[in-house]
């Protein structure tokens, strides 16, 4: 079993700046609030000015960086009532899109989400952020599992929602891996939330399925909440 992301290739020098801040906000190395300095970000990515420029505009645009007029770009904020908004938006959009893949899934994407699943309860889950190639890989398994349940859905446009709201969910997960919660209590609650919810989803139990990404989803959001101080994880 691969222990690693597998490497992207970038189409162009604006692409690759976007994935590595995309990639560096969402994992918390650039922190909210943070101070996006181009010189410093040049350096940082061995990038000039134009992609890194680019890459920023558009990750305004995805909600993940900030404009703060002549004084350049800064990570977004986080907070408490954003991730109760993103947790109440994501239960709508993902509810609907498990209706519609249990509706039009077939046995290819069944075996799908079989695959995924696998895959992730075999990834051991990060004791804390300190263990970054531990968390990559759990963070690309738990992704490519949830993206897998839905991708029956026939709706690009959704999939593209979904996906947005997904990304910024990983900025409050790593939260979590900032306190000292036992690795093994996580791993025993969130492999058997994800094992239900499998197993719902094949069974083609709609009102099952839906019950369970409530549960799934506010779980995550409540034990972020409850680790949360003002400054956490900056």
């Amino acid at each position: 079993m691969a222990d690693s992301v597998s490497p992207v290739k970038d189409k162009t020098l604006a692409d690759r700046a976007l994935r590595l801040l995309r990639d560096d906000i969402l994992a918390v190395r650039l922190v909210p609030d943070e101070r996006l300095r181009i010189a410093e970000l040049q350096k940082r990515y061995d990038l000039g000015i134009s992609p890194l420029r680019e890459a920023l505009l558009r990750l305004i645009s995805e909600g993940l960086v900030v404009a703060e007029g002549q004084r350049g770009f800064a990570v977004a904020s986080v907070s408490l009532e954003e991730l109760q908004d993103l947790t109440r938006a994501r239960i709508r959009i993902e509810s609907l899109l498990v209706t519609e893949a249990i509706a039009m899934g077939d046995a290819e994407w069944e075996a799908g989400v079989v695959a995924a699943f696998h895959r992730l309860s075999l990834a051991n889950l990060p004791g804390d952020h300190h263990d970054e190639k531990t968390t990559m890989y759990w963070e690309s398994c738990h992704r490519a599992f949830h993206d897998a349940l839905v991708a029956g859905c026939g709706s690009p446009w959704l999939l593209r929602m979904h996906a947005q709201m997904v990304d910024h969910s990983k900025r409050y997960r790593r939260i979590r891996l900032f306190h000292s919660v036992p690795a093994k209590e996580l791993v025993r609650t969130v492999n058997d939330e994800h094992e239900l919810l499998m197993k719902a989803m094949l069974a083609r139990d709609t009102q099952r399925a839906v019950e369970l990404v409530h549960s799934h989803l506010n779980n995550t959001a409540t034990a972020v909440s409850s680790f949360w101080k003002p400054g956490v994880g900056v």
